[in-house]
């Protein structure tokens, strides 16, 4: 069921956030589209419809108010080719006259691009009036931007109060982000692995406790297990370890342990003799790595354990590589477990890819069509998982 579908926008102009937040290269030329790619159903079902489509975003992190390098005008051309030609418009402001003046002589299926919402200090700020002017433009606030569903900013939250409850929505895009997260976090089928690579313990603690109540099984790979391995008594080299998260590993294990979730350590490393793509190589157990020596991926005995683990698992999260996958010296445990995924989706299962790194890599890999879901939003996503209630979503439910 779907509030958004199931609304005709006929006349309507839709005042919708979405998340354009685009790399440029030199020339102003987009290198990565995905993003812009994502919101295109939100915005063809809303000038289907007979609608107006009144777009605003943020570009990068401006610190001077408006700097042509964080533009929105680079992205017009691009937009109306991925809208089949349809007419953009661009309003060189988010708010002030020019902006309100475009807006109100639109024709319906015209879509405006409003210049960079962050181009104001008060959209980060979250202020009241900032977001009382940007309500103006529209007869109705649709949050299609679930990169930025965790923050409160004007556009994001703080918005929402002055459109009735009936006026606001979940883009099509925000409606998979939350019915994907929700049916793992909430509707997850057992087993239930989540897999949770990354460098940092640190940037993991709150996610992994929260899903000690959740899952079946915790895979942990990436710089982030030698902690793990040095906390038990291992010898890890010079591999990355949190000194200060060692007995934070511990309460993990321990906590896991009391609950019945078995967590899994890569048994086996890739050794490299130095951080680089022409490192000489070994393979070492994961507690018996030699001095001058470094762990930068999970060996052929963990990546078979991980695999096995994955493919007998209903319900599958995935947020972090197993190892430096930008060298190919140490891609093979992420590109296995990948495949490991993608072979578990294909006989059922339902698997949910969030998190930058994750998602670069099924995307490398050419995974990405081959698992249930993969995320927009890095840190929203990661919000999520940790139990956080995230404004973006809020704003729009409450």
């Amino acid at each position: 069921m779907s509030a958004f579908n199931d609304y005709n926008f006929r006349d309507q102009k839709a005042l919708v956030r979405v998340d354009f937040n685009v790399p440029l290269d030199a020339g102003f030329n987009i290198t990565d589209d995905n993003r812009m790619r994502a919101a295109i159903p939100t915005i063809k079902k809303i000038i289907n419809d007979g609608g107006k489509v009144i777009l605003m975003s943020h570009l990068g992190r401006p610190k001077d108010g408006p700097t042509d390098k964080y533009s929105l005008k680079h992205l017009v051309h691009h937009l109306s080719e991925l809208l089949g030609g349809a007419t953009v418009l661009f309003a060189n402001d988010c708010v002030g006259e020019q902006a309100y003046l475009t807006a109100s002589m639109m024709r319906p299926g015209e879509v405006l691009l409003l210049e960079n919402l962050r181009f104001y200090k008060q959209e980060e700020k979250g202020d009241k009036d900032f977001a009382e002017k940007l309500s103006k433009l529209g007869d109705v606030w649709v949050n299609d931007a679930f990169g930025t569903a965790h923050r409160a900013h004007a556009s994001t939250a703080v918005i929402a109060q002055f459109f009735p409850k009936e006026k606001r929505f979940f883009g099509l895009l925000m409606e998979a982000e939350v019915a994907s997260a929700e049916k793992v976090m909430h509707q997850s089928e057992k087993p239930f692995v989540a897999i949770i690579g990354g460098a940092k313990v640190s940037d993991k603690i709150l996610i992994i406790e929260n899903l000690l109540a959740r899952a079946t099984d915790i895979i942990i790979g990436g710089g982030m297990a030698y902690t793990f391995m040095r906390a038990t008594g291992g010898h890890t080299g010079s591999s990355l370890c949190e000194e200060d998260r060692l007995q934070t590993a511990l309460d993990i294990l321990k906590k896991a342990e009391e609950k019945g979730v078995c967590i899994h350590l890569p048994s086996d490393s890739i050794i490299a003799d130095k951080f680089a793509a022409d490192a000489e190589t070994s393979t070492a157990p994961s507690h018996e790595i030699p001095d001058g020596w470094m762990g930068l991926d999970i060996g052929p005995m963990a990546t078979e354990q991980f695999c096995n683990v994955i493919k007998r698992s209903k319900t599958i999260l995935w947020n972090g590589p197993m190892g430096v996958f930008e060298m190919e010296k140490f891609r093979h445990g992420t590109v296995a477990v990948a495949a490991a995924i993608a072979d578990a989706t294909q006989k059922g299962s339902f698997s949910l890819v969030g998190g930058g790194d994750s998602v670069a890599a099924v995307n490398q890999f050419h995974f990405a069509d081959k698992v249930s879901y993969v995320s927009t939003g890095g840190g929203a996503m990661l919000e999520y998982f940790e139990g956080k209630e995230l404004p973006g979503i809020a704003a729009v439910k409450s």
